[in-house]
Formats: C-alpha cells, structure tokens, sequence
C-alpha cells in the first residue's frame, strides 16, 4: 500500500538553476536522473554536472548538498544514490559518491567515500556504525509501498 503522501506522486518540474515547488534546486539539470517516488527536502542542493543518479523511492532531507563537481578540491563524478535509501538533513555528499540500496545517512553528515548496502552511517567523515537488520530494511520498504 502507498504511503498517502504518495499516493498521487508525480514528477517534479525541474528548471535549471530555479527551485523547484518544494524548494529545491538542481543545476545542470541534464545530468540528474531521477526515479519514482523520490522525496527531496526544502533548500537541497544538486550540482549534476558530471551525473546524479537518483533512484526510485530515495528520501533526501532537507538542506542537504549533492555535489558531482568540487571547484575546491577538483574533484568530479558521477553519484548513485541506490533505491530505497535515505540521506539526513543539513548532509552533504561529494562527486563519485554511490550510497548503497536501503542505506541511511546520518542527518548533519558528509559523504566522501561509498557506502555500501544495508548500513546505518553518520558523522564527519561518515563512518558505517553498523548493519541494518531485515526487520528494519522490511519495515521502511513497507512505509512508502
């Protein structure tokens, strides 16, 4: 059964550079792929110059940054945000960037390396704190089916 949220979900419009009606932005709007019933929070940015990929039922909080390109530091690539995983607000993931399916992310955490399927992760680096049970993995699969 879907979550009554979204039970009428459709996908966004999406401008280049221009929030969209939930208050999010994206620039280099070629390079994003996004998937069904993806829920991206108020005041998130995505940079996906060099490819975002956001697969089916991805939750994003708010205010987090996703970022395919670093002026900083030079770096670039491609970020895969697997089906099923959730990133918490005020996060920040950096180019090249997979998440693995039915991951969470901490909220006020920064993604600089994979992460892979199944785990809880926080902090500043983000660190793996451990495994997600079956239980829980079922239990959030159920709330947006």
């Amino acid at each position: 059964m879907t979550a009554p949220r979204f039970a009428i979900w459709k996908y966004p419009k999406i401008e280049n550079g221009k929030t969209t009606k939930y208050n999010w932005l994206v620039q280099n709007k070629k390079g994003l792929k996004l998937g069904y019933q993806t829920d991206i929070g108020a005041f998130t940015y995505i940079n996906a110059k060099f490819g975002v990929i956001i697969e089916d039922n991805v939750q994003i909080g708010s205010h987090c940054s996703i970022y395919s390109v670093s002026t900083i530091d030079d770096k670039k690539g491609k970020i895969i945000l697997k089906k099923n995983c959730k990133i918490g607000t005020h996060s920040v993931v950096m180019p090249g960037i997979t998440i693995g399916e039915n991951s969470i992310i901490g909220a006020f955490s920064l993604v600089n390396h994979n992460i892979p399927k199944n785990v809880l992760a926080y902090g500043i680096p983000t660190k793996v704190v451990r495994k997600m049970t079956n239980k829980e993995i079922i239990k959030y699969q159920e709330v947006r089916q």
